[in-house]
């Protein structure tokens, strides 16, 4: 019995989500795109942050320092 969650139909033994140990993540400022500026999605959520934590931020910001405002802002309001 297979489950459907965890079959893999490559036949590699690689893993996405909660098990895959996060280590392809790359330091945002060694992004490509980093000097891109924020998706729509970051600035979204970086509103929503901003405002549970009380503070103002920049709108032009790049996608480097929009994910790492998001990081700082979730360990600030404990929604990370």
């Amino acid at each position: 019995m297979t489950d459907s969650n965890t079959s893999s139909t490559s036949g590699t033994d690689e893993v996405l989500g909660a098990d895959a140990g996060n280590t392809t993540e790359k330091d945002p400022q060694d992004w490509v795109t980093g000097d891109e500026p924020m998706t729509g999605a970051q600035k979204s959520y970086l509103d929503t942050l901003a405002r549970d934590a009380g503070e103002t931020l920049s709108a032009d910001l790049t996608k480097a320092e929009a994910s790492a405002e998001i990081e700082r802002l979730q360990g600030k309001t404990d929604r990370g």
